[in-house]
């Protein structure tokens, strides 16, 4: 859910950044990119499908053949021969053209996977903030609509689309083959189709393209409405948000009859071209019969031809429908694929002398007069915990996924050691720099996510290559292993949707035990104990300590229990640093931090330093 700076979702102003949308041409460069792999498959199926329409156009003459034995008065056993060929037309085509489409259908599978794959990979890849920029309904949308639309061309259009053309081609040359008269006749349809199909495209292409973007706009919408019920109820929003929900649907669905619209006036037009052409050929061969130029049998022929070709004709213009809205998705796929690494945008900066992570000078906003930190400058020891503590609005979130490089910096430097900081993509526990022997930084947030999959598998994110006594150790550091071998299968147990269900709690342990495994130097945790309720709390805090040890670790510190525990406390607001100390020395100044530590404490007994 994309929330407003007042942490009310969709009570910004309705204008999002997009996502990209690739161009015409970079769409067809990509598309041609994407199968020079399989360039083999794609030539053997195309000639598979040129011998079956070759074959298949063998019908017309055949059926002509046998008018002229009729016409003529022949014995019933002239028509044996014909009657077996046609036969035999039937069954070869039939073999080859099964052939032929799998070709096809095999190369169209196979492009769309690996677009699938570039896809997600790339979205994975892309900044926080500039997802957030876009909204997750633009992102749902590609992933979802317009993924499923170039699969249905894939699987649909592409191979009826390759029959239909080599069709219309093949027959006109057999129409030239029996007089040209009769293809001159059959073209006399070709400028009314073609104007048929500009006409068409021409519309098609931006109402397409619109269409999908208002689909965006409303799962945006709705996504926005739904995850933030609690707070649109809380804040009295529900009319609000019910006519943004409305006013999304009512463009999205303006649009989709427009494009209703659109398709019935191209059929209307289609069938006055299939009219003009057929009466041309019918004309055409009444008077070369009439002057002995031609038999009746091959002037059926050529009827014949031209009314097969409406078949093949109105297909392929039809499947431009499909072809248009097919485009306008892999243009959105294609632009996401294209979107440049956003990495090493500011100078390299090497961190301060002893230290593992140094903030210099760091700005963020989140737009124009929404800026939430101001110049802030901070250095992390090796080995140093440090906490994050300040009222909510006051930046902490923002500064942690800085340093994790999960956010785009506005303005100053933000340095580990071994390197700058480049921003990548947020995921429950999100990671940026690698080194050799994995993540420089590993970001834990409370907004954990159990994926689909064994237990064993969920843990393996991390560390692809663990063994199942690596996974086990991991739980243990963290205090988990008890609870996953009870579980009913144990490390093979399937979590996630569908699966065995992981509490708050359990599921944060989780994410800290892939921690553990990712073995980062530095680690950031950004409220990761919040969820975990009351009950859980100390558990999770123990758990966080543990997985903790040995490394570097800036904590968004949800209950000062965990500041109390820091070697530093750091204390924002308002985006800037107003104290830094140890819990003893910032109690007794009697500053920021003293405040929050009385209302903390009130009604607590104040727990022990370490």
């Amino acid at each position: 859910m994309t929330s407003t700076p007042s942490g009310i979702p969709g009570t910004a102003d309705d204008s999002a950044e997009l996502l990209p949308i690739a161009s015409g041409a970079r769409t067809r460069a990509a598309l041609r990119t994407l199968i020079r792999p399989d360039r083999g498959r794609a030539l053997l199926g195309l000639g598979v499908l040129v011998g079956a329409t070759a074959v298949g156009l063998l019908v017309q003459p055949l059926l002509g053949r046998i008018v002229d034995i009729v016409a003529d008065g022949r014995p019933a056993d002239a028509l044996t021969l014909p009657v077996v060929l046609l036969l035999v037309v039937a069954v070869v085509q039939g073999v080859t053209t099964t052939l032929g489409l799998t070709q096809v259908a095999r190369l169209g599978e196979t492009v769309l996977a690996r677009l699938r794959e570039q896809f997600v990979e790339r979205a994975l890849q892309l900044p926080a903030d500039r997802l957030e920029r876009a909204g997750a309904g633009d992102l749902t949308a590609r992933v979802t609509g317009d993924v499923a639309r170039v699969a249905e061309a894939v699987r649909s259009a592409l191979p009826e689309m390759a029959r239909s053309v080599l069709a219309i081609v093949l027959t006109l040359g057999a129409m030239a083959l029996l007089d040209v008269r009769f293809l001159l006749a059959a073209l006399l349809a070709v400028p009314v189709q073609a104007l048929t199909a500009r006409w068409y495209v021409r519309r098609a292409v931006t109402v397409y393209a619109d269409q999908r973007v208002a689909n965006g706009a409303q799962q945006q919408q709705l996504l926005e409405t739904i995850g933030g019920a609690a707070t649109v109820r809380g804040h009295r929003l529900e009319e609000q948000h019910t006519e943004k929900s409305a006013r999304r649907s009512r463009k999205a669905v303006e649009l989709t009859m427009r494009s209703v619209h659109l398709v019935l006036g191209f059929y209307a037009r289609l069938h006055i071209a299939e009219y003009i052409g057929l009466a041309a050929v019918l004309v055409t061969g009444f008077f070369l019969v009439r002057d002995g130029s031609v038999s009746i049998g091959t002037a059926t022929a050529a009827a014949l031809y031209f009314h097969s070709l409406f078949g093949p004709v109105n297909a392929a213009l039809v499947l431009l429908d499909d072809a248009q809205s097919a485009a306008a998705g892999l243009a959105r796929l294609v632009g996401v694929t294209d979107i440049e690494e956003s990495a090493a945008q500011l100078p390299h900066q090497r961190t301060e002398a002893g230290a593992a992570v140094t903030v210099d000078a760091v700005s963020h906003a989140y737009g124009p007069g929404r800026t939430v930190l101001h110049e802030v400058s901070l250095a992390l020891r090796a080995g140093e915990h440090v906490a994050l503590v300040g009222t909510s609005g006051a930046g902490k979130s923002t500064l942690a996924r800085l340093v994790a490089g999960v956010q785009q910096l506005t303005g100053g430097t933000v340095s580990v050691a071994g390197g700058h900081q480049p921003t990548g993509g947020k995921v429950s526990v999100a990671q940026s720099a690698p080194g050799p022997a994995g993540p420089s930084v590993v970001l834990v947030t409370q907004e954990v996510h159990v994926f689909t999959g064994t237990l064993a598998e969920d843990l393996r994110l991390a560390r692809p290559d663990a063994t199942d006594a690596d996974l086990r150790t991991a739980l243990a550091t963290v205090y988990a292993l008890e609870w996953a071998e009870a579980l009913p299968e144990g490390l093979a147990t399937v979590v996630g949707e569908g699966g065995h269900r992981l509490d708050p709690a359990r599921a944060q342990q989780l994410a800290l035990a892939r921690l553990v495994l990712a073995d980062p130097p530095v680690a950031v945790l950004d409220e990761a104990t919040a969820e975990a309720g009351s009950a859980g709390a100390r558990t999770l805090e123990r758990s966080a300590e543990a997985a903790l040890a040995g490394r570097t670790a800036l904590v968004v510190a949800h209950r000062l229990t965990q500041a109390v525990a820091a070697d530093r406390i750091v204390v924002l607001e308002a985006g800037r640093v107003v104290e830094s100390g140890t819990h003893d020395e910032l109690r007794t100044a009697d500053g920021p931090y003293a405040t929050l530590w009385r209302a903390w404490s009130g009604s607590r007994n104040a727990p022990r330093t370490r």
